[in-house]
Parts: structure tokens; sequence; C-alpha cells
């Protein structure tokens, strides 16, 4: 199963992560696997890009992470800590930090430089599903089963805000928008909401895609247009425009449950990942 995927800044390259304990390069030009990195005892769920694409963090079951250099492939270090499953995992945009969530309910941050662990946040009552560090590095936000998102001050640690629904379902799924004043966030019912962070205010809810069983996500499309893009469990990308909320299209050809997309920072790319049947990244090209 692919479980994630993530373009580099510039949008040549794609790493996918994988059960298979293994994360791969891919080329975003020809799609071909350029590398394939090995090291994890268990299974990959997640795996991000430092900023200037040099280095990768990958997130396992085994409960470490670790940072890889994308040149030569090589694991440069192991964050050893997580008493569980470690489920995701970014860097900051200066990339000398990188923050985690696992399941052991906690989130880290760890120093990229020596490895070391700088804090350990008690997040959450129940396993973490993501960790998204704001445009300038100020801020964490975290999603979590238990059905909350929290924002983090990276310096202190310290919760600056809870965000709660009335419903309060699983929240499987957690970004900052673009401009960091909004945050993305996926419930296990079959539901995307873009909330204003400050306020605590649901501002659009994103419907008609299937989603209550995996943490699948979701991205900002902001290069023909203002998009939401999501994965779904009807094997098919879901596209709906930002401001209206409509679906504005439906990109059909995987066989199996879209678990990930990623989209090209500057051009109207689409990558997306499926789960066990399918087991392919496919890359899609807007006309418009």
């Amino acid at each position: 199963a692919v479980v994630s995927t993530q373009s580099t800044g510039d949008g040549n390259w794609i790493a996918s992560s994988s059960a298979d304990k293994t994360v791969k390069i891919w080329s975003a030009e020809d799609a071909k696997i350029e590398r394939t990195i090995t090291g994890h005892k268990m299974g990959i769920s997640d795996v991000a890009w430092s900023h200037d694409s040099k280095l990768l963090v990958s997130s396992s079951d085994d409960k470490t992470l670790k940072i890889w250099d994308f040149s030569t492939g090589k694991c440069l270090k192991t964050l050893k800590g997580h008493g569980n499953y470690v489920f995701c995992c970014n860097f900051n945009p200066q990339s000398n930090l990188i923050v985690s969530g696992s399941f052991d309910e906690s989130v880290r941050i760890w120093d990229v430089r020596n490895g070391k662990c700088l804090k350990t946040l008690p997040a959450h009552s129940d396993p973490v599903s993501a960790v998204n560090f704001n445009r300038d590095g100020s801020l964490i936000v975290s999603s979590s089963y238990d059905g909350l998102c929290r924002i983090w001050d990276t310096a202190s640690g310290q919760c600056l805000k809870t965000l709660i629904d009335d419903a309060n379902p699983p929240v499987s799924f957690v970004k900052f928008s673009p401009n960091g004043k909004y945050i993305l966030a996926a419930t296990l019912d079959n539901t995307l909401k873009l909330w204003d962070y400050s306020k605590g205010k649901c501002l659009k809810t994103y419907t008609g895609h299937k989603n209550s069983k995996y943490c699948i996500f979701a991205n900002f499309s902001v290069t023909g247009g203002k998009w939401i893009v999501c994965g779904s469990e009807d094997n098919m990308v879901y596209i709906w425009n930002l401001q209206t909320k409509e679906i504005v299209q439906k990109l059909e050809g995987h066989t199996d449950v879209v678990l990930c997309t990623g989209c090209h920072p500057t051009k109207n790319i689409i990558a997306s990942g499926s789960l066990e049947n399918d087991k392919t990244i496919k890359i899609w090209i807007s006309d418009y």
C-alpha cells in the first residue's frame, strides 16, 4: 500500500512511503522510480521532505523516525523516543526541526542536526493522526482520533487553542493553509472542514467523498485556481472549489482507496497514491 506521497518544493520529485518498509523516490516528469530507501524494520506511514529537498524524514510502525540524505539514500539519524507506532511527521520551513505524532498519543519535536528530542507534548487522548507546521514554523497543528485539533506554540510547547466540533468525530488529517490563516481538517464522517483557527470558527465544509475508515491526506491546490484536493474510499480523487464548496472534478483511475494526494507547487499537477489492490502512484495533469 502506498501510504503517503509528498513532492519536493520544486515539484521535481515525489517521495512515497509504504507498508512494505520502503521509501521510494519518483521523478514527477516520467513517474520512474529514482531510488528505493530501506532501513525501517516495519511499515512506514508517512514521509516528508526538508524545505531544500536535501533530506527526507520517515515515520514507522517500528516506533522510530529516520532522517535520510536524498542524494545518497543513507540514513543520517534515527529518532527514538515514541512508545508506539509513529504515524505522521513533518519538517518546519527552516528544516532544523521535525514534528512527529504517534499512537502513544504524544507529539514530539526533534532537532534535525543531532537527532535529539527537544519536547514531548502530551497532546491527545487517542492516537495522533497528523502534525503540520505553519508557514513560519512558529505554530504546530495536530489532530487525533480523540476528535480534537490543537494548535501549539513551537518554541514553548504550550497549547494555544483547541478546535472542537459538536459531533466530535475522529480527526484523521489536518494541515495549515498556505497563507497560515486557516486549517483544513478531515474527519471520519466523510467531511472536510476549513477553520479560521484564530476565531475557532468553521468557515467551509466539503462533502461528497467517502472517508470513514482511513487517514486520507487533503491538500490545497493554488496553481490553477483555489481548490481543495482529497483522496476517497470510493477510489477517486475529489477536487472542490475552495470558495463555493462545489465538487469541480472527480479523478477516476485508481482501483482501491486513494489514501494520499500531493499538489505540484507551480504547475497544475496532482499525484495520488492508493491502497493494496492498486499500489500505484498516478500523476494527473490539468488541461486548464
